[in-house]
């Protein structure tokens, strides 16, 4: 049972290296590595969080083989992302760059958690503004000891 565990475990580790396929490694160790490197750059279009060269899906295999296909070409590494970001947008950078159309994901952190925190002061003064409730006039309290007194009786 242990060495299943650890077998299983061994597995899990070593399944986002499984992502590049045997097809896909190029010969040359240089233009291997430029395009790994290129790789943990670029964002799969359908896993979001995940960098192209640990996704299993069909659009992060077709980008792996842009990238290399591109560095084979003679591209530079700078090249190569100009022709997927011309295809696929800024969003498949995991570093977008700083730009009037990518203003909302550069500061939309720093936004939402200044509304947040507006929200929170906001909310603790409301509860230190509220008013202590009035006394009860001399009535009410009359009224009050006579609806408790009968409750005293009737137990």
């Amino acid at each position: 049972m242990r060495l299943i565990l650890i077998a299983a475990l061994l597995w899990m580790s070593v399944g986002p290296a499984l992502a590049v396929e045997p097809d896909e490694v190029l010969s040359d160790p240089v233009l291997e590595a430029r395009a790994r490197a290129l790789s943990k750059e670029l964002r799969c279009v359908v896993c979001q969080n995940q960098d192209i060269d640990s996704s299993n899906a069909g659009v992060a295999r077709d980008l792996r083989l842009i990238v290399r296909e591109r560095l084979v070409a003679g591209d530079t590494d700078e090249e190569v992302l100009d022709y997927v970001v011309a295809r696929y947008g800024d969003y498949v950078l995991f570093r977008p760059p700083f730009k009037p159309l990518n203003y909302v994901l550069w500061f939309a952190p720093f936004v939402l958690v200044l509304f947040g925190g507006g929200v929170a002061v906001a909310v603790l003064r409301g509860r230190r503004s509220v008013e202590p409730t009035a006394a009860l006039t001399e009535d009410e309290d009359k009224l009050l000891n006579e609806y408790l007194a009968e409750d005293r009786k009737t137990q």
